[in-house]
């Protein structure tokens, strides 16, 4: 026994039969590895930060498609503070130390935000594909407290659906560990094949299909646009002029689910072949790319709408602290 440990490190050096072995890994890969992601992680909080803040300070922004941003934000704060180090972690191949109940709340983490951006992007989805298709209607359709309880049911949902995937782990924490030292969770076919289907299948089918019709519809009205038919009635011709906003938001917020979509085809590619689980070495920095889109958000934003840039600007400058500062113009209407 003691000849096949022989110059191997252990998790647990004084458990010396049950111990997992520690990954043979260059020290200098490891700083790399560690220094990136901190920063990445950061960054992401920081940044998600600024759109939370913005949205919760300044009542002018609190409309319904901010709120869902305000919750896709909340979900981007939880992967730079929670899902990249802990992921970072277990896919860079370290021993852990944590114990068996936190590696099993990790788990669930990972699930429970990934199900509620899913559920996000599906919820901006539609509110995009109403505000577009049927705008006069827009206001009576997505109200405030409609999205409010959409977005509280889309994380109570994702919270059980979570629990129900992960019911063995969560009542067995270790049960899958095969040493001390190790945090893995195994999912039965039949769960993955759900798991699959719900966060993934499901929610892009609806996604294409509304976006595929909000496409056409905006080039329909492009199209209304350029004839000047002196026949077009009043409901189209409120239709037409009341799209610029409404278009420059879908396009934003259609970059948004695009790059998020275009991150997590991997993931759910590595999530039904297994390999995250045998090669954690070539996906210790895919960790960095499958949760990119948590920091690209906010620059999008940035990019796309004014309002945030100048509510960027009132926090810098600590203008928010001033007395009756959230009833401060952010939209000029």
């Amino acid at each position: 026994m003691m000849e096949t440990l022989e110059g191997v490190e252990l998790c647990f050096s004084q458990l010396l039969n049950t111990s997992c072995r520690k990954p043979m890994r260059s020290h200098s890969e490891a700083i790399l590895f560690y220094i990136l992601l901190s920063f990445i992680s950061l960054l992401t909080v920081m940044l998600n930060l600024l759109v939370i803040i913005s949205i919760s300070h300044f009542r002018q922004l609190q409309t319904p498609t901010n709120l869902l941003l305000l919750s896709l934000a909340v979900s981007d704060l939880l992967v730079g503070l929670l899902l990249m180090p802990v992921e970072g972690l277990h896919s860079f191949g370290t021993c852990w130390f944590l114990g068996d109940f936190l590696c099993a709340a990790s788990y669930f983490m990972v699930f429970l935000i990934t199900s509620a951006s899913v559920g996000n992007m599906v919820l901006i989805s539609i509110d995009r594909y109403v505000a577009i298709c049927d705008p006069l209607h827009y206001p009576i359709k997505i109200t405030q407290k409609g999205i409010q309880i959409s977005v509280c049911l889309c994380w109570v949902c994702s919270g059980l659906y979570s629990s129900l995937v992960l019911k063995d782990l969560l009542t067995q924490p270790g049960k899958y560990n095969s040493c001390h030292g190790e945090c893995v969770v195994l999912i039965d076919f039949i769960a993955g094949t759900v798991y699959f289907v719900l966060t993934f299948i499901i929610p892009v089918s609806v996604i294409a299909v509304l976006y595929i019709r909000i496409f056409v519809v905006a080039v329909s009205q492009a199209r209304a646009m350029r004839s000047h038919v002196a026949t077009v009635t009043v409901r189209c011709t409120l239709i037409i002029t009341a799209k610029k906003s409404e278009r420059k938001a879908t396009s934003a917020l259609g970059i948004v689910i695009f790059v998020f979509l275009m991150r997590f085809c991997p993931y759910y590619y590595l999530f039904l072949t297994g390999e995250e689980e045998n090669n954690n070495h070539s996906s210790s920095y895919f960790v960095i790319f499958l949760y990119g889109n948590s920091y690209l958000n906010p620059l999008i934003y940035a990019f796309f709408y004014p309002w945030f840039r100048k509510a960027i600007k009132q926090i810098a400058t600590l203008k928010i602290l001033q007395q009756d500062s959230c009833k401060a113009k952010m939209v000029i209407q």
